[in-house]
């Protein structure tokens, strides 16, 4: 059963400079609720029960929007805004949340090694802090409940436009169900000519904890950063290592179109807004906008 996740948040975010210089790429907002509150109801939402966040400099902002803060929610009682005082109440009461804070950005496979003295020798879950998935099934519990029949560390995958290949981790597969992968080998961010496939890595994952030493031993790659992909593709010596087509759409929020997609979507879903939205959008294409 796995109880834990690893929720890394401490990149730069230099895609989105240079708002991201004062704010975490993961605060920014998808309409009123930052990125990385909806990767966290996703964890939540599939049973786990333990998250640890990790962070870096200049990402206090998390913390703070997370923990109880009396101030406001004085304010809104006094105001009798009771809808806002109990979504604001919510937020910090969603799961206890633990942080350990990347002193330097030395790259994902780091970043999760990080978690390594809290998630001890339990499997557990990786969920990219700016990547939002909308499905029947939350994306990492399908993966939750594929590791609970193979045993075996499973990543959710999806097949990418060739222009974004460089952008991803690539695997070379072999399909044994439906979906379902056994992964042969895996590149991180390689050309178009060396990808195996056009089958990327997107941010979930499940692991056992074998991958901690495989990353201790992984020398710095793409980036000059410890690359998650490189150690992946080391525990792939000692274990087989599955892949998934995950049912669901996924909106890249760390990307600026995926960022915009992610907006007007849930836009689009929300009683509140859709026909205003939908209204604009429809108004703009007739201009020629």
């Amino acid at each position: 059963m796995i109880r834990k996740a690893v929720i890394p948040a401490a990149g730069l975010g230099t895609r989105f400079l240079p708002a991201t210089k004062s704010m975490p790429k993961e605060m920014l907002p998808i309409i009123d609720r930052p990125i990385i509150q909806f990767v966290i109801e996703e964890a939540i939402i599939s049973g786990i029960e333990d998250i640890i966040i990790i962070t870096g400099r200049g990402k206090r902002a998390i913390e703070d929007y997370f923990d109880d803060s009396p101030e406001l929610e004085n304010h809104l009682f006094q105001s009798e805004k009771y809808e806002l005082l109990r979504e604001v109440k919510d937020v910090s009461s969603l799961v206890d949340l633990h942080y350990i804070r990347q002193k330097e950005p030395k790259g994902l496979g780091d970043a999760v090694l990080k978690a390594e003295k809290h998630v001890g020798d339990e499997p557990f879950a990786v969920l990219l802090g700016d990547d939002i998935i909308k499905s029947e099934v939350p994306c990492i519990k399908q993966l939750m409940n594929l590791f609970d029949k193979y045993n075996k560390s499973i990543i959710a995958v999806e097949e990418v436009a060739k222009e974004k290949i460089s952008d991803y981790g690539i695997i070379k597969e072999k399909e044994i169900e439906d979906s379902i992968y056994l992964i042969e080998d895996i590149i991180e961010k390689p050309s178009l000519d060396e990808a195996p496939s056009n089958v990327g890595t997107i941010g979930r994952y499940v692991l056992t904890p074998e991958i901690f030493d495989c990353i201790k031993e992984t020398p710095q790659g793409k980036g000059n950063e410890i690359q998650l992909t490189d150690a992946i593709k080391m525990l792939m010596e000692k274990e087989d290592i599955y892949a998934y087509a995950f049912k669901g759409e996924r909106y890249d929020a760390g990307d600026k179109f995926g960022y915009v997609k992610a907006i007007v979507d849930f836009a689009l879903w929300r009683d509140d807004l859709k026909d205003d939205v939908r209204r604009y959008l429809e108004e703009s294409v007739s201009k020629g906008q």
